[in-house]
């Protein structure tokens, strides 16, 4: 795992307002936006590896980047870095254009840092040189170049191994360094590329506190790219979702999660499974929901608007699937028990509804397969077309 960061000049770096604590990147930015990409393109050969795609970044926010391998997600934070040229569209850093069809200012002048995934620690530096190294760079000297240096290191709990050498530390201390780099240089806006991605679970967790408590304390703006879904929830204000180069929904993780824009985006987040239903009733409800027929039984459905057709796709979470003895609950669908995984702190099941279709539930006890069991969805969310 490699960490690097893009030093600036010294006309972009600021005095922190005091001596504890960093400069809030809302203080420095206003109310406006921090970054904005509009309708971005980049293609190698052909195809386009980000295609047409906007976003905005407000001031502290912090926008997740989240799909497969080879969806486009870090040749877009390439090109916000200006590590890429956009073939077409716009990025804009606080207003002023940074890339355009006419403009492309070097990576050195856009102020941003970069924590990459892959390690780029010198061997022989310390933990204090390589967190001075931006500032260096930027040829600033002394008292200032101090006092920044040690605030970044204490804002990431690094102040006590400041003369330690990589070869000393762990790999989440290694990762803090990276991080401590970009704040020294009071950089505007973070870009993180799968930053923990090599880290074992518990220390990503670790980490996941450790980024939103600096996020929180300095205002810093981050655009963090990875595919953990985990992750992306755990970290994001909203998650941007790419597919094959495109934006397929933009939303806060609980919007994304309970009301995905099409069957893409609620396929790839979180699990659950796909049901064929049948429209009933004129219209939305008062509680914005849609009446469907599943084998023979009315249930509510959460939707946006009603569709132009009858036939529709559900999207049922498991957590929403609870189950009975079928004798007891007649007026409910049945299905029968095809799998039952013990995941500690539940049982993950598998059922198969009369209809031949398939559900996934969670249950705090684990139901014998081949039973027959009682059905009761209790949330669904009508997938738009």
């Amino acid at each position: 795992m490699t960490f690097q960061v893009i030093a600036i000049p010294s006309s972009m770096l600021k005095r922190p307002r005091s001596a504890s604590t960093l400069p809030r990147t809302q203080q420095d930015t206003g109310n406006g936006v921090v970054l904005s990409i509009d309708s971005v393109t980049r293609r190698f050969g052909a195809e386009p590896a980000v295609d047409r795609l906007s976003l905005n970044a407000e001031p502290g926010e912090c926008i997740v980047v989240l799909g497969a391998s080879g969806c486009g997600k870090s040749t877009l934070l390439r090109m916000v870095a200006g590590l890429e040229r956009a073939d077409e569209g716009t990025i804009s850093l606080d207003g002023n254009i940074v890339s355009g069809p006419r403009t492309f200012t070097p990576t050195e002048e856009r102020g941003v840092g970069v924590v990459f995934q892959s390690y780029a620690l010198w061997p022989h530096l310390d933990v204090a040189a390589h967190a001075r190294f931006p500032l260096d760079a930027a040829g600033m000297r002394g008292t200032q170049a101090r006092r920044q240096v040690a605030e970044a290191l204490e804002m990431v709990g690094l102040q006590d191994l400041a003369d330690r050498r990589p070869a000393e530390l762990s790999g989440g201390q290694r990762q803090r360094v990276a991080l401590a780099r970009c704040l020294a240089q009071s950089a505007r806006l973070i870009l993180m590329d799968e930053p923990l991605a090599n880290l074992d679970p518990h220390l990503r967790g670790t980490m996941e506190h450790e980024i939103n408590r600096v996020r929180h304390d300095t205002g810093a703006t981050m655009l963090y790219i990875t595919h953990d879904q985990r992750e992306a929830m755990a970290l994001a204000d909203r998650i941007a979702v790419l597919d094959n180069g495109r934006l397929q929904q933009i939303s806060t993780p609980e919007q994304l999660y309970r009301e995905p824009a099409n069957r893409t985006v609620a396929g790839f987040i979180g699990s659950g499974c796909f049901l064929d239903a049948r429209l009933v009733g004129q219209g939305l409800n008062a509680d914005q929901t849609l009446e469907v027929d599943i084998g023979g039984r009315i249930i509510p459905v959460r939707a946006r608007a009603r569709p132009d057709h009858d036939k529709v796709l559900l999207l049922v979470r498991p957590e929403d699937v609870r189950l009975s003895d079928a004798t007891a609950s007649a007026d409910r669908p049945t299905a029968r028990v095809m799998s039952d995984v013990y995941r500690g702190d539940h049982h993950e099941l598998g059922l198969q509804l009369h209809s031949g279709q398939f559900l996934q539930a969670r249950s705090r006890y684990g139901w014998p397969q081949g039973i027959e069991v009682s059905v009761d969805i209790s949330d669904a969310w009508l997938v738009p077309a």
